[in-house]
Formats: structure tokens, sequence, C-alpha cells
């Protein structure tokens, strides 16, 4: 048996006020085509088909390889969009669902209940239904005695009795293929508006006394169709409250779900306590324990086990376990702050390296160095590494003191167990074991040479 998905994604969107194609607006966190694709790749066992039309090129080069894209031109209606499919599947698949990717709520456990209920199904349509007060333009589902759809009623055209339906045509549908394309083929354009339209084959196949089948959607807000800023506000805070659950029932505790802000794709491990206003996006995982918040912003960043983040912003860094940073801390691309590593308020670390049970103090920067096991920085401390032109290096050792003010004026090294006075200004290298002190810094002494008169 093979499966495929159409995804609906041509259209315009004019009521978004936007020179971005629709399917592109993000929701939380991702372009919404992207939610689409996600929930209809596991159902499908062949490569699923993307119409395109406005912004087609755009759209192309998000999809990439996990789609076919086919170009629709003109743009007339739903029915002719599904037609543009026909010479990528026809004879190939057995089964086509047809979605919208404006709708980016749908699960994939729901795409995949529609396709049983299709497999089951004598006729050629199974397809999705919701009951809801406001029927926001969608058409009324009309049931036969024993159950199957007898018809679609688009609301203008709907009597007074048939508005009052709560059942709504959702759209969605699944079809078994080659009846489609012999139905696609028969639809008729609607003279009013010189369309296609894809609900004209549930007309067609109840005329040819087939079945159609209903599958009656329990949430709602699966629904949730994109035409403006609003309803994509409305999508969001849906889809945030769902993955916030998600998190929840998989161990996870947050202290206020409605002020927490979780994108899709960040993993976080159970006994984690994420505080409110705290928001956590891009490729991010977080491990088991942390306490993170409140008022803190990760992006793109990798944590450990048992961290302790407060108020701190973190992008494209990594903390391993037992690191904790803040409150007002600053972790840039490319740092690195390994086992037990603490960093005191209003620091921030950038293509730098903490290497195990390193302290730093508050106010300090550190660029462009790799600082050792144990070693303390003072507070006020700056690593010099920009001279106008270049970026420089400076490496720490081990075991190493750094007082307070001390500024490092790359490139330069200090060797394990070397120790700076307060309001240093380092310039020259600094061996194992010495104190160095004043403007610019000068050895006084060798603290591990020991006096033997």
């Amino acid at each position: 048996m093979k499966v495929t998905a159409v995804l609906l994604a041509a259209g315009q969107g004019t009521r978004m006020k936007s020179e971005l194609p629709k399917v592109l607006h993000h929701l939380n966190g991702k372009p919404m085509l992207w939610h689409s694709l996600q929930a209809l790749k596991p159902v499908s066992t062949e490569k699923l088909v993307v119409i395109v039309g406005h912004g087609a090129d755009q759209v192309k080069d998000f999809v990439g390889d996990d789609a076919n894209c086919v170009y629709q031109e003109p743009q007339l209606g739903t029915g002719h969009a599904a037609m543009q499919a026909e010479d990528h599947l026809k004879g190939k698949v057995d089964y086509v669902i047809v979605s919208y990717a404006d709708m980016p709520l749908l699960r994939g456990e729901t795409f995949q209940q529609l396709l049983e209920i299709q497999k089951k199904n004598s006729g050629p349509i199974s397809m999705l239904t919701v009951i809801a007060d406001d029927p926001r333009g969608f058409g009324r589902i009309q049931r036969k005695p024993d159950g199957t759809v007898a018809a679609i009623v688009e609301e203008h055209v709907a009597t007074s009795e048939q508005k009052t339906i709560k059942e709504l045509n959702v759209g969605v549908y699944c079809f078994s293929a080659d009846w489609l394309w012999d139905a696609l083929s028969r639809i008729q354009k609607n003279q009013q508006r010189g369309e296609y339209y894809l609900t004209d084959t549930v007309e067609l196949a109840v005329k040819d006394n087939l079945t159609v089948e209903a599958l009656l959607l329990e949430d709602h807000l699966e629904t949730i169709g994109i035409n403006t800023r609003i309803h994509l506000a409305e999508a969001e805070a849906a889809i945030r409250q769902r993955n916030n659950q998600d998190l929840m029932l998989a161990g996870v505790t947050m202290i206020d779900p409605d002020s927490t802000y979780i994108e899709a794709g960040v993993t976080i491990g159970k006994d984690t306590t994420v505080r409110p206003n705290t928001y956590i996006q891009g490729t991010t995982t977080i491990g088991e324990g942390c306490d993170l918040g409140p008022n803190t912003h990760i992006k793109n960043s990798q944590i450990g086990n048992d961290c302790q983040v407060f108020m701190s912003v973190i992008e494209q860094a990594q903390l391993e376990d037992n690191v904790d940073i803040g409150p007002f801390a600053r972790l840039r691309k490319g740092a690195h702050l390994m086992d037990h590593v603490h960093m005191g308020n209003f620091g921030e670390v950038k293509d730098s390296v903490l290497g195990p049970g390193a302290k730093i103090g508050h106010f300090c920067y550190i660029g462009n160095a790799n600082i050792g096991a144990n070693t303390n920085i003072g507070a006020g401390t700056i690593t010099c590494n920009y001279d106008g032109f270049k970026k420089h290096h400076t490496e720490i050792g081990e075991n190493v003191f750094i007082g307070s003010d001390t500024m490092l004026v790359a490139p330069l090294k200090l060797g394990d167990r070397s120790r700076t006075g307060a309001g240093s200004v380092v310039t020259k290298d600094v061996k194992e074991g010495s104190l160095v002190v004043g403007m610019p810094a000068r050895a006084v002494r060798n603290l591990e040479k020991r006096d033997t008169n």
C-alpha cells in the first residue's frame, strides 16, 4: 500500500499584508508549512507533493528535498490545485491525502486516523469534519441516516435550517487515488468564480452512490486556518499550549505555562523547571534537573544536567553539567562552560572554553580564550582580544587567580598557578607560578620559588 499527501500552498494570503508567502510565516519558531510537512511525513510512504504558486521560489527553497514542488498557474481553485499532482502520482500510489499548508495544527495522528477510515471505506473519499458554533464560512455537513455524508452545503447557498447545522467541513480529505484523478477531470468550473472546487468530488461520489465517510475531530483547535495575523496569533497560542502540555506530561515543570515560550524542536529532560517569561528557541537541548529562568532567553544551545540559569541570555553556547550562571549573564556564540563552572552577574563569554570548576566574577568579558580548570577570574576582568583589525587568543592555565579589574591584552598566555594583582594590565606572557602586578604588569616574584637563606 502506497500513500502520499498533496499539500496546497499556492495561495497569496493577501490578508496577511506581507511580502512573505503566507505558508512561510513562523508559528512556534518554524514556518507554518514545516508543521504540516512534519505531521504528514509519518503517514506517507511516498514523497509528499506541495502545490506552490505565490512566492514559489521561496517556498521551494524552504521545502528542499522534503517534497516535490509542483507549480500551479493560473490558480483556479482547490480542485485545480489537486489536478496539478496527477502527473506525479497517477498509477504510483493507492491513497492520496489532500490538506492545506495554512492549517498547521492538524496532528499526524489525525491524518493517520483519516487514512485508516479510508482503508476500510468501500467508497472513494473520507473527510475531516468538526463541530463548532462559529462556521467561519465552512460548508455544513449533511448526513444520511446511516451516518455517511450526503452533501456539503456551502454557506452562501445554505437555507436558514441548514445554517443551524454545526458539523462543518474542514476541507481535508483522503481519496482512493485512481478514483480521484477521474473525478477531478469531471469537476465543472464554478460559473460565479471561475474556479474548480475540491468539495465537488464529494457531490460526484454521492451521485454515483459511493460512500463518503467522515472523521469527526474532537479538538477543534486543529482546524484553525490562518488567513490573517490575528489567526496566526490564535494558532501560536494554541500550539504553544499543546507543546507545553506535552513537555509537562514528559516530566518538565512549568511554574506558569502561559508565560513560558518553548519552540517546536526543543528537547528538555525530566525534572527540569522552567520559570515564567523564559524563551527557549531553535535547536536547543536541555538535560535533566535544570532550573531555568525567570526572564531567561536560550537559543540554539546545549545545556547539560543540573544546571541553573537565572535571568540570563544564552545563544549558540554549550553548558556541561552542574553549571550555574546569572543573573544578567550573557553567553554568545562559541561559549563552552565545562562541568561545575560558575559565572556571576553581568558577565559575558564569547568563543571561549572555561575548564571544569572555573569561576568568573561579575562584570567580566571573556572572548577568544581558553581557561583552565579551577581558575578564578576576578570581578571586572577583561580579555582585550580585539585590536581593531583582528581577534587574538588568550590562554589561561589551571588554578590561576586573576585579580579584580585585570586587563589581559591578547595574544597572551598565563601559565598554571600564576596570579595577577588587582588592576593589572598584562601585556606579556606570565610564567607558571608567577605573580604579576601593575600597568604594564611586571613579575614581582615566583610564588613557587622558596627562599633558601
